[in-house]
């Protein structure tokens, strides 16, 4: 396993992180059957381990902790906060109050006295980004975290974030979680040349597209809506709907070049998205032992430069095929009422 630096922290990361999202009762609810995939992932040199407060509702912390026992010091451990955890209006979102409860919160599920990368989990437009930034930095200075970046932020957001860092002297993001795969390239056009500009490291999160490069899904084949993530989204993989046509499309195409390089679909996807000159680390999320050995397989697949032309044929660079789960969606694209004037007004005479 190789590593880079994360952004400018000086931290080295191993090129494949251990996402823990399927750790609990929303995947692999068997504790010490997680913890053996997090010692397996160790053991072959994987040394970044990501969660997050909001998965399971705490239970993956809780798992990650309990397997982190007497490896502490050896792993770069990232979590995030954001989501609502518990009923009542104050108990998630990007405010000091939540982020200073919801940081020893994390701490006491994880069994650490300090978290290495705290990460945003998505913006809040409630919260002035100065407030954020504040409590962040005041936690780097407590030894409470030691460095901090945000998740699937647009890159305005990203730039606006950076400035105010630097005219207000706090800390700043040093990394941006974003979604990126061989079906979702949307990032390509803003998002990593600004994390670049930057110099901020990159964990990319769902690099198989939500299963949907994971082999299973194919052109001509039924596909199970009742089971499994169709079942959370049929509209997205139902092969009958016109939507869908492109991404079925683009995956025959995408499963015929892994063919014919040797390798799998999924060690394609996966190895796509780390020979991007902007990502430090790809998020690979198993829930089972299996699919952990599976995805650490294509671990040494080096794509060369006529192998990611031909992805470019397939799917132009900074196009969006598939459009992850959660991403977020400004405020002014979710409320009519944030760009329409009052009726009275739109006349132009």
């Amino acid at each position: 396993m190789r590593y880079r630096v994360l952004g400018g922290t000086g931290i080295q990361v191993s090129v494949h992180c251990l996402g823990t999202m399927m750790f609990g009762s929303v995947g692999n609810p068997d504790h010490d059957d997680c913890a053996r995939i997090v010692h397996t992932a160790l053991d072959r040199g994987i040394n970044f381990v990501d969660t997050a407060d909001m998965y399971s509702a705490g239970e993956s912390e809780v798992i990650v902790g309990k397997a982190l026992r007497g490896r502490r010091d050896d792993v770069v451990l990232a979590t995030k906060v954001h989501f609502p955890m518990g009923e009542g209006p104050n108990r998630g979102g990007n405010s000091r109050r939540w982020i200073v409860r919801a940081v020893e919160d994390s701490l006491r599920r994880l069994g650490t006295d300090w978290i290495d990368l705290y990460q945003v989990h998505r913006p809040d437009h409630t919260t002035d980004v100065e407030e954020t930034l504040g409590a962040l930095t005041d936690l780097v200075r407590a030894g409470k975290i030691r460095a901090f970046g945000c998740s699937t932020f647009p890159a305005e957001e990203i730039v606006e974030a950076q400035h105010v860092a630097e005219r207000r002297a706090l800390g700043r993001f040093r990394t941006e979680q974003p979604p990126y795969s061989l079906l979702a390239r949307g990032i390509e056009s803003a998002v990593l040349p600004v994390c670049q500009r930057y110099g901020m490291g990159v964990l990319v999160w769902s690099p198989l597209a939500s299963g949907f490069l994971s082999g299973r899904y194919r052109q001509g084949r039924a596909v199970d809506l009742t089971a499994g993530r169709p079942a959370l989204t049929p509209a997205r993989f139902d092969p009958a709907l016109p939507g869908n046509a492109a991404k079925y499309a683009a995956v025959e195409e995408l499963a015929a070049l892994a063919e014919e390089i040797g390798c799998s679909l999924p060690e394609l996807a996966v190895a796509f998205t780390v020979a991007h000159r902007a990502v430090t680390s790809a998020i690979i999320g198993p829930r089972t032992m299996a699919q952990l050995e599976g995805l650490l397989k294509g671990a040494a697949l080096a794509l060369d430069d006529a192998v990611l032309d031909r992805i470019d044929e397939i799917v132009p660079p900074g196009t969006n095929l598939y459009q992850p789960d959660g991403v977020w969606s400004p405020p002014v694209l979710t409320d009519p009422a944030l760009r329409r004037r009052p009726p009275a007004e739109r006349a132009a005479a």
